[in-house]
């Protein structure tokens, strides 16, 4: 055994057993500092030393999170802080609460969210995903307003398992759901600044003014830089010269109108600017036949012969009205979004070819130089909800909602050699029509004290109109259309064995709409298309308070099968995505997660998950990589490209264990509070494809921060450093060209400043 694999192995267990003295097996997700949001603080008196109650609006409803009956996880207060430092983007999250990931091709934008192994690979900018995104009420459908920067935000909320009854469509594998900080009729507010290596610059706030006794506002914001920290070495060279800076500003303005006290309006304005580089694709640092970097590798060194350049605009808005009648509260919502992209970038990830030399680093058979523009985009959504207020044991929700999408997007190439890197003439374009209709309804039924059942049910009608064409000499265009319906619901029940545990039950059906992608490679090429997938779960758990409320844990078992999984293979040798059905998907696992205050100024969170997910379908074959990579699955030979047998697979990146730790440990000095906060997750191997392969296997991965500091009165100074170990290796590559790799980001460190009022 190595030492950097006895070390990793070392603190997973010192982590586990950190815990054991209060039976806590686990969880992140519910913060020792977890509180009731701004908008629902929990009336229930606490004593010294015991836990918040935690409140979210899984179910449209605020609930004590004990008493909802599904595996779901929060995250907010100190934990968000420490996550955030340093400027780290929506990828903070990822290994934070058992079963989620968050991974991304694209750097700072188009996260891709996987929960239980769930997930979508596809690179394309029309991708759907089967984990949604609810910001303030809103989904977000597009990949690249998924991204939008955390700032001023009450709580974020993971729902683990399907979410198609209140959340409907493309929420299969379940929510993240974000909750902006509301306007509230007082002075309040505050700012927060960091420095750090790489020339990193942060700074966010917020400002809330009550304009009358019936009007608020809320002002928020935040901008972000970081100094390039990658160099081009090549002293000739026409493209772009250093990397991986960027200038991220996002703002969000709140008005909050209550003319009475059964009417208030909430209106959102918000926007996003990013100037940076896109994700740098690095040529060969795979050692051939394995997963290990090649030796002497140097993060901060990448020659090429590309240009690198990527930003991003998005500009969106909502309504929420709420009126509260006698015995129903009546909710409208409203959402518009929109966003313009450009990222280009180097995909062959070197320099020069086998037929243009020089060339490297190692072999490079052709340059792939490509940029993905997204110059129209609009996203328009409204819900309507009805949900009963009257005491008794039934309770309601019904409504109704619509969506509507247009999006245009380009694709172009540039010619590496020329000077100045000119674009190609030929160029590939996409439209597409998305619209959706829904009809949904829920209700909650009493039993007795004890025992309380709960049933949803959704229909949905989704049309999609779809149109790819190639511009070369000529113009080639290709339609697709689908048009099709679905009926999800759930079926879940919560017993209470005493006033401190709840055991739950849950069955739940999702839906993923038909995908479409056309980035056509050439005149004779084709766009595919998945059709709808289905998703059937079963989980069961307990949510139980421990030693008095100072201690809180909650489990869950689950299955769930897939039917007609929606997939992303390669294309051999051609940068270009196909879509595929598989006959099924299974999967399987354990999410168990746990906080407790220890005492003596000490408090922890542990968080673990087992998801053992698998392909089922005997007759799916993929193209395996165009480069040379050592397949393990069995191949063949089928017109004129090898083909690899996936049935049998794990789904691609989605490790079988994840672990999240945080030690939390604070003491009073003067008239202040000292505090350490140190945060650690780990995970295991993982297929990046389909097919499996030596090269692109990802191997497993443990990365540690840590944050301390000290507050008095309304200040508060710390100091923090992010991926503490420096550990650095390939958790993504692209395989068409060569052993091009992506590698996680390395060690960060800083000091933040924070003052409020």
């Amino acid at each position: 055994m190595t030492k950097s694999t006895y070390a990793r192995r070392t603190l997973i267990a010192l982590s586990i057993a950190a815990a054991f003295p209060l039976h806590a097996m686990a969880a992140p997700e519910a913060a020792a500092e977890g509180q009731a949001s701004t908008t629902e603080q929990s009336t229930v008196k606490t004593e010294a030393g015991q836990l918040e109650q935690v409140i979210v609006t899984a179910q449209r409803r605020a609930e004590n999170i004990k008493d909802v009956p599904m595996s779901i996880a929060t995250v907010k207060g100190d934990k968000l802080d420490v996550l955030t430092s340093g400027g780290q983007d929506i990828r903070f999250l990822s290994g934070r609460s058992p079963s989620l990931s968050v991974e991304s091709d694209y750097g700072r934008t188009f996260p891709r969210f996987y929960i239980r192994g769930l997930g979508n690979t596809d690179f394309d900018l029309n991708a759907s995903q089967p984990v949604g995104l609810v910001m303030d009420d809103v989904v977000q459908e597009n990949p690249m307003l998924k991204g939008f920067p955390v700032f001023d935000v009450d709580q974020v909320e993971v729902l683990r398992g399907p979410q198609g009854t209140l959340f409907g469509r493309n929420s299969p594998a379940g929510v993240i759901k974000f909750d902006s900080a509301k306007p509230v009729f007082r002075n309040e507010g505050y700012i927060n600044a960091g420095f750090g290596k790489d020339s990193v610059r942060n700074f966010d706030g917020a400002f809330n003014v009550p304009l009358s006794d019936t009007v608020a506002v809320r002002f928020s914001g935040q901008t972000q830089h970081r100094g390039d920290r990658v160099h081009n070495p090549r002293p000739t060279n026409s493209g772009t010269s250093d990397f991986e800076g960027y200038d991220d500003h996002a703002a969000r303005i709140q008005l909050l109108v209550k003319p009475t006290k059964d009417f208030s309006a909430l209106f959102n304005v918000h926007a996003r600017t990013m100037n940076g580089t896109a994700t740098l694709f690095r040529a060969n640092i795979l050692k051939p036949g394995t997963n290990e970097l090649v030796d002497n590798f140097d993060y901060g060194n990448y020659p090429t012969d590309g240009v690198n350049e990527q930003w991003l605009r998005t500009r969106g808005g909502s309504a929420r009205l709420r009126w509260d009648l006698p015995g129903v509260t009546l909710h409208s919502i409203t959402g518009y979004e929109t966003l313009n992209l450009y990222s280009r970038a180097d995909v062959d990830g070197g320099y020069g070819a086998s037929f243009h030399p020089p060339m490297g680093p190692g072999f490079i058979p052709f340059p792939v130089e490509t940029a993905d523009l997204m110059p129209n985009h609009r996203q328009f959504s409204q819900e309507f909800r009805a949900e009963s207020t009257n005491a008794g044991p039934l309770q309601w929700i019904a409504g109704m909602f619509y969506f509507n999408e247009d999006i245009q997007i380009d694709s172009i190439s540039f010619d590496s050699f020329a000077k100045g890197n000119p674009k190609n003439p030929f160029y590939a374009t996409q439209f597409q029509n998305a619209e959706s209709y829904a009809l949904f309804g829920t209700l909650n039924y009493t039993v007795s004290d004890k025992f309380k059942v709960r049933g949803g049910v959704r229909y949905t009608k989704d049309k999609k109109d779809f149109l790819a064409q190639r511009v070369e000499n000529t113009v080639a265009s290709r339609r697709l259309d689908a048009d099709t319906s679905n009926v999800s619901w759930d079926l879940s029940g919560t017993y209470t064995l005493d006033k401190d545990t709840n055991v739950f039950g849950r069955v739940a059906t999702g839906y993923r709409a038909p995908s479409m992608q056309g980035r056509l490679f050439g005149l004779d090429s084709l766009p595919t298309v998945a059709g709808a997938e289905k998703v059937l779960s079963v989980e069961a758990g307990i949510k139980e308070d421990l030693f008095n409320r100072r201690a809180r844990l909650s489990a869950t078992v689950f299955h769930y099968r897939v039917k007609d999984k929606q997939l992303t293979a390669g294309s051999g040798t051609v940068n270009q995505n196909v879509l595929v059905n598989a006959d099924k998907a299974i999967g399987q696992g354990i999410e168990f997660d746990a906080q407790a205050n220890l005492g003596s100024g000490f408090s922890a969170t542990i968080g673990s998950s087992y998801n053992d997910t698998e392909i089922k379908d005997a007759g799916l074959f993929v193209k395996t990589c165009g480069a040379p990579c050592s397949v393990t699955n069995p191949t063949k030979e089928q017109n004129g490209s090898t083909v690899a047998l996936v049935n049998g697979n794990d789904l691609p990146r989605a490790p079988k264990w994840q672990h999240n730790f945080t030690l939390k440990y604070s003491v009073p000095v003067a008239n202040g509070e000292f505090y350490a906060f140190t945060d650690w997750t780990y995970r295991t191997k993982y297929n990046m494809f389909l097919y499996a392969a030596k090269e692109y296997t990802a191997k497993p991965l443990t990365e540690g921060g840590l944050r301390v500091g000290y507050k008095w009165d309304r200040y508060e100074v710390a100091a923090y450093g992010r991926n503490i170990t420096n550990r650095i290796q390939s958790v993504a590559a692209i395989d068409f060209d060569n052993l091009t790799g992506i590698t996680n980001e390395p060690r960060t460190y800083g000091v933040q400043l924070k003052a409020t009022f």
